[in-house]
């Protein structure tokens, strides 16, 4: 922290200057960390579509998901454990929001999108899910009765337009011929309950990002696991085994540790340096890594599913341009 002498107090402006730039270089310190989190986010998700979809021979969606967050919650908590002690466990009045919220983030997101992945693909639902900047104003709409402007309806428009294209691969015929169907509205549903589990956030802005994290995951996870119990115990699904397991191991690996525990621990913090308007910005990578990935295992993305990502990227960075400009008051 810089001291104020009193010789810089009788300087003409150079007590106001060091604290600004001291302050502006911790802002761009803070930026960059954003920047670099949400990166790191986004394209550990943009891959866990065509891993995860790859698992599903050996282990079902909801188990998977099961496992995934269990184990991925129970690093969570040891982190905490030993970063904040007993005092972050203790009770607190926001304890029932952030289980409720990391039940429908966690519990929702995961289960619907990888449920929805077993009836679209990995690049569809990557699409889907980088509408997450638009959705967010949707879901504001609904918890604070603010309407979204006319920016967010045309992009909104624009992007479900480049979204089509990807589905139909530029057939709209196939719209009406089964081409887009219940997992691409799993999905959806899905990226709209993590919509909501990241703005919840900013309700319990005394907790750490990790202590948000941690304690978000473990009550996500419970519900998993007891959706996961149920459906097995009415025998709608059967608990993988040791062997199906193994045979996954590099799948789990992925989406435990990359895909979950440090992209959810970078999400969240992205969150807390960038603010939700430009840290949600970076949801857009994720299509983006998921095309490369799904190029680079041989299936080369159609031009009409090109341009639909780019129509789609374009109407997002739009809204976030019109957003910017509005808040600096310039028409």
């Amino acid at each position: 922290m810089t001291t104020i002498t009193a010789a810089h107090a009788a300087s003409p402006g150079s007590g106001a200057k060091a604290p600004a730039t001291a302050r502006t270089a911790r802002t761009g310190r803070a930026r960059t960390l954003g920047v670099l989190a949400a990166l790191v986010t986004t394209t550990a998700w943009g891959g866990q579509f065509a891993v995860s979809s790859s698992a599903f021979a050996h282990v079902d969606p909801v188990w998977l998901t099961a496992v995934r967050y269990g184990a991925a919650s129970v690093v969570f908590l040891v982190l905490l454990a030993l970063r904040e002690g007993r005092e972050a466990f203790r009770w607190d009045p926001a304890l029932p929001r952030v289980a409720v919220l990391g039940a429908i983030g966690f519990g929702g997101f995961n289960l619907l999108a990888f449920l929805g992945l077993t009836r679209s693909t990995p690049e569809a639902a990557s699409l889907i899910v980088s509408t997450m900047p638009l959705l967010t104003a949707f879901v504001l709409w609904a918890r604070t009765g603010s309407r979204p402007r006319s920016t967010v309806w045309w992009s909104s428009g624009v992007a479900l337009l480049g979204l089509l294209l990807v589905l139909t691969d530029g057939h709209p015929a196939r719209l009406v011929r089964g081409g887009v169907g219940w997992g691409e509205l799993m999905v959806l549903a899905g990226a709209a309950a993590w919509v909501v589990y990241t703005t919840g956030a900013a309700t319990v802005p005394h907790w750490s990002s990790l202590r948000f994290t941690a304690l978000s995951a473990a009550s996500g996870s419970v519900v998993i696991l007891g959706v996961a119990l149920a459906s097995t115990a009415v025998g709608w699904l059967r608990p993988p085994g040791v062997a199906d397991l193994t045979a996954v191991g590099w799948q789990l690996a992925y989406v435990v540790l990359l895909a979950a525990v440090v992209a959810v621990l970078c999400w969240n913090s992205a969150m807390r340096l960038l603010g939700a308007q430009d840290g949600v910005l970076f949801i857009n990578v994720v299509p983006v890594t998921a095309f490369v990935v799904q190029a680079a295992l041989g299936h080369a993305p159609h031009p009409a599913q090109l341009l639909g990502v780019a129509v789609t990227l374009l109407a997002l960075v739009a809204h976030n341009v019109a957003g910017r400009l509005r808040a600096s008051g310039r028409p």
